[in-house]
């Protein structure tokens, strides 16, 4: 079986698919308060063609899956489309980054389909700061829906962008919860994906920074050994049941791993975060394009991956980074 190998020898096992641009929230750090431009539903991939395209990556060798949005919940019938991907024997995980505001009614089900995680997007753990960052009132609706998936067999992992100015306070709050709970907090620097750059600070959140900022609160912090393309720096303090990491998504030093593609919702294939997109899957599916033909592509295009986000970053047409992660793919 041919393998998607970059020419830096990388083997790309791991897909990040949006299922659609559109989200119940507004946080700051993604978009104005209007929400973005939203694409016309033609546009985005349907889900035939998103389990299309997932077949045929998987027989490539990718086989993790992790569906984003906007917030993937939003979509009609994506239940329906998870049942779909289940039954994809070239798959081992099947993972869902959600906000969690719609998830609670699904997640039994999501158990019964063996999705293996679901990542919830977490930025604080007060309430009138929660609204202050989502503009939208749904704190205790969250809150609940934390609880939910704790008590259920999902792997649950609690993504935290660390805002300046607004929710650094909370690191050792957030590591706290894992003192027993079985739990991996996981915060991110802050990147420039915000939809308009609504957000401007001075101050820089890496992860070094965050890092000394847990020191001030835990003294017994053990390093974790990461696994090979891990997306994080993993550590735990001692004696606790859960664990906390650190995403340097904008420092990028953990790029030289990397074993992703991403694919917006409305079809474009993007070899990192950090680029503007290399074609659209969707044009070429709809032109015609056969499986054998969509697996050369994948393959050739693959080649063009960076050797970092630097790179990435550097090679773009438009050098303003500016667009949504509600339109990337958070």
């Amino acid at each position: 079986m041919k393998k998607l190998v970059d020419k830096f020898g990388r083997q790309i096992t791991y897909l990040r698919l949006a299922i659609t641009d559109r989200c119940n929230l507004r946080c700051q750090y993604c978009m104005p308060a209007h929400g973005i431009d939203i694409v016309d539903r033609k546009d985005l991939l349907s889900y035939k063609e998103m389990y299309r395209i997932t077949r045929v990556l998987s027989e490539l060798g990718v086989n993790k899956v992790r569906l984003t949005g906007g917030e993937p919940f939003v979509r009609k019938d994506f239940i329906n489309f998870l049942e779909s991907l289940s039954f994809n024997d070239h798959l081992d995980q099947i993972n869902i980054t959600t906000n969690g505001a719609l998830i609670s009614k699904h997640i039994s089900k999501l158990e019964e389909l063996g999705i293996n995680a679901v990542n919830l997007s977490l930025d604080t753990l007060n309430a009138d700061k929660f609204k202050q960052i989502t503009r939208r009132d749904i704190f205790d609706e969250t809150m609940q829906t934390l609880d939910q998936l704790l008590a259920s067999e999902l792997t649950l992992k609690l993504n935290v962008v660390i805002l300046p100015g607004v929710n650094t306070n909370e690191i050792g709050d957030f590591i706290a919860l894992t003192k027993n709970k079985n739990i991996a907090v996981r915060f991110i620097e802050e990147m420039p994906f915000n939809g308009v750059g609504l957000r401007k600070t001075d101050e820089v959140w890496n992860l070094n920074r965050i890092f000394k900022e847990a020191e001030k609160y835990f003294t017994n912090i053990i390093p974790l050994d990461d696994k090979k393309s891990s997306t994080s720096k993993n550590f735990k303090i001692k004696g606790y049941r859960g664990t906390f990491g650190i995403i340097p998504a904008f420092t990028r030093t953990i790029c030289g791993d990397c074993n992703r593609i991403r694919i917006t919702s409305t079809g474009m294939f993007k070899n990192c975060l950090f680029d503007d997109g290399v074609f659209n899957i969707r044009d070429f599916i709809r032109n015609g394009a056969s499986d054998d033909d969509l697996k050369e592509l994948f393959i050739k295009t693959v080649q063009q991956k960076p050797i970092n986000g630097f790179v990435a970053e550097a090679n773009r047409k438009n050098k303003k980074v500016s667009e949504s992660m509600s339109t990337i793919g958070g």
